[in-house]
């Protein structure tokens, strides 16, 4: 049966009218399923129901609960364990700013990339997500903080470009005026650098931001960290930032995991300074997370601080990650492998 909270508005409408039942119905229904985000048919009480009987011979609904809930005693992030109908889990993370409230979202089942400072990766790859497990998310995270999220970020487990479709689709839904609303400039997807899928992002006409998993300023010191880069090379990568930047206008993001030791050096810093001039971006450094299967650690604060400077004053745009969560372990991949390994 098809799963009615990934598809669109369109392809409910015609599904409806395939089986004889007015255009028109589309919306309220669309409506229940992405604005009132219920998870039954006998909920939307504006519904008929001859029509929702006939709904449910062919839809179903996209199932998940929160198994786990860590709230931070320092601030008030949140988060979560969710499971899907299959068993699988993957985590979310409810962050709180001055701007907005966030949520920080999984597009895989854990994740093929192998980086090496990451805990994505650890328990290995096992599925993509559907669009609505994606958005399944971030309704659970509303339903269960009683609180509207405004921005989104698509930077927990999994890399998001290998699972393309259903993460353009997710951005369609999310988007939509009927639905949750949420503007595509409030948007951030972060990935590792597949190329091909750069390219074809920036055709999309998606106004969201991009992120870009740079980590070091060479070749070299990237293969060591990030496999995926020995199949997609910094050059070709520097080429398809270009590109996006040319089609889309939107300022890149470049993503800086300060390993001590190995790229928080001054000649990091200006490697990363030259290998960026003259481009629309913004360099976000992010003290590491200590992951014991690496055995990498975080550099110290004022080697973070004296490499920001150094970007600043090459006419990079820098800024150091705010740290949210810490005392709950809320960066990608750690919370459930915990759970996995109780």
């Amino acid at each position: 049966m098809k799963k009615i909270d990934g598809l669109s508005l369109a392809e409910i409408e015609k599904t409806l009218l395939e089986i004889g039942e007015q255009k028109f119905k589309a919306k309220q229904i669309f409506d229940w399923v992405h604005n009132k985000c219920v998870d039954d048919f006998d909920s939307m009480s504006n519904v008929s129901k001859k029509t929702k009987e006939e709904l449910s011979k062919i839809f179903e609904f996209t199932h998940a609960s929160i198994e786990l809930k860590l709230e931070s005693e320092l601030d008030e992030t949140k988060k979560y364990v969710i499971k899907f109908e299959d068993g699988n889990v993957v985590e979310s993370v409810f962050l709180k700013y001055k701007f907005g409230n966030t949520a920080c979202i999984s597009s895989e089942v854990g994740c093929k990339m192998g980086c090496l400072f990451c805990a994505s990766t650890k328990n290995g790859y096992l599925r993509s997500l559907t669009a609505a497990e994606m958005l399944k998310q971030i309704y659970l995270i509303q339903k269960d903080t009683g609180e509207k999220i405004s921005n989104v970020v698509i930077m927990g487990s999994g890399e998001p470009l290998n699972n393309y479709d259903n993460v353009v689709k997710f951005l369609r839904l999310i988007n939509d005026e009927r639905g949750q609303n949420i503007s595509m400039r409030k948007i951030t997807l972060s990935t590792c650098g597949i190329i091909p899928d750069i390219y074809r992002l920036a055709d999309e006409d998606l106004a969201i931001t991009l992120a870009i998993s740079l980590h070091a300023p060479t070749q070299e010191k990237r293969e060591q960290i990030l496999p995926v880069s020995k199949k997609y090379k910094l050059p070709e990568l520097m080429k398809a930032c270009d590109y996006y930047l040319d089609k889309t206008g939107r300022r890149l993001t470049f993503e800086y995991i300060m390993i001590k030791g190995f790229n928080d050096g001054t000649s990091d810093a200006e490697l990363l300074a030259r290998l960026l001039n003259r481009k629309l971006a913004n360099v976000n450094l992010i003290p590491c997370n200590y992951v014991k299967e690496s055995n990498i650690k975080p550099s110290d604060n004022y080697d973070i601080e004296k490499f920001k400077r150094v970007l600043v004053d090459k006419g990079i745009n820098a800024t150091v990650r705010r740290e949210l969560g810490s005392d709950i372990n809320a960066a990608c991949g750690q919370l459930r492998n915990n759970f996995l390994n109780i």
